[in-house]
């Protein structure tokens, strides 16, 4: 495996087959920010594209090891997805799949920006973009396959911090360097054994194969809007689960971006597939707790109380239903 460096990769990159006979590469720099795997935006002299290369390790957390053949189920999803005429213009188009190299080449879309401002209050989904998230979900849930990957490892590294790491009260992890006060009120949610029974019934059926092919990690830093559009990206957890994970990540980062209530109404009038309430409702709340006081941290915007308030009352939906 040639394997390409964060900074200074031009010279690298020209040892691989891709090129054309009259080609030749003007630039490499990062595209935007990539929690999982390096992300290049490559421009040469007669083409733009991304260059994604996944590494046996998370490119934010690189002491936290992570399944490389993770890219080989984005290049499934997206090669699925082209097929269908409801989603091949919410993705990337795929230029060149080297899994030798465990690279993916997909189009450059152009630059856009993620949804991550919604923490902020910067930015705010409009009813056309909850409308077009549920147009996609429709499309995606829809897909019907016998042979999409099983993609075991990084649903076990997901499961790890979303059903576990967040609870262990001595995981190394110091809360208070997020937020002043967060240990400390993240200890009751910890040393909860009913929320950690629950956790276990519901993460073990995170863990077995579905019907339906979700996205696995819906949330505003895999939507994109570039020139006026929606674009969905990162599909790298995607397997065959319960339309209800994507349902409940989406609602629960409606509520932890503060959106208006009437978005996760409109999303329903316009999403067709039938679905449990109750395992959308338990898959949204885990999603609450372990983005409070798991490592995956996101710039919210909340006092030390609401987050207390979200975290009481995501344990007592799950300890309860």
């Amino acid at each position: 495996m040639l394997d390409i460096p964060e900074q200074n990769s031009l010279e690298i990159l020209k040892k691989f087959p891709y090129w054309k006979a009259n080609e030749s590469i003007i630039s490499a720099e990062p595209a935007g920010e990539s929690n999982m795997n390096l992300v290049l935006r490559v421009k040469t002299n007669l083409r733009s594209f991304i260059l994604k290369q996944s590494k046996n390790y998370v490119r934010k957390f690189p002491q936290i090891p992570a399944p490389i053949t993770r890219i080989e189920v984005e290049y499934a999803f997206y090669d699925l997805v082209q097929k269908e005429k409801d989603l091949t213009d919410f993705s990337p188009k795929v230029i060149h799949f080297d899994p030798e190299n465990y690279i993916l080449l997909t189009e450059d879309l152009g630059e856009g920006s993620d949804f991550l401002e919604l923490y902020s209050g910067k930015k705010q989904l409009s009813l056309d973009q909850i409308g077009q998230l549920a147009n996609y979900l429709n499309a995606l849930h829809e897909i019907q396959t016998d042979s999409f990957p099983s993609n075991l490892e990084m649903k076990k590294l997901n499961h790890e911090h979303i059903f576990n790491f967040p609870f262990e009260e001595n995981n190394g992890f110091d809360l208070n360097s997020v937020q002043a006060g967060l240990q400390e009120i993240s200890l009751p949610f910890k040393r909860n054994q009913s929320l950690k029974a629950a956790l276990k019934k519901l993460g073990t059926r995170y863990l077995a194969t579905g019907e339906t092919l979700i996205h696995g990690d819906f949330y505003p830093a895999s939507w994109l809007e570039i020139n006026g559009k929606l674009k969905i990206i990162d599909p790298e957890f995607g397997f065959m689960g319960d339309a209800e994970f994507d349902l409940g990540v989406l609602f629960a980062h409606l509520q932890l971006s503060k959106q208006p209530e009437n978005l996760k109404e409109e999303f329903l009038k316009i999403y067709k597939k039938d679905f449990n309430q109750k395992l959308v409702e338990q898959y949204e709340s885990v999603e609450i707790m372990r983005r409070l006081i798991g490592i995956a941290q996101l710039p919210v915007d909340l006092t030390i109380d609401a987050k207390k308030k979200l975290l009481e009352d995501a344990m007592n939906l799950l300890t309860h239903s």
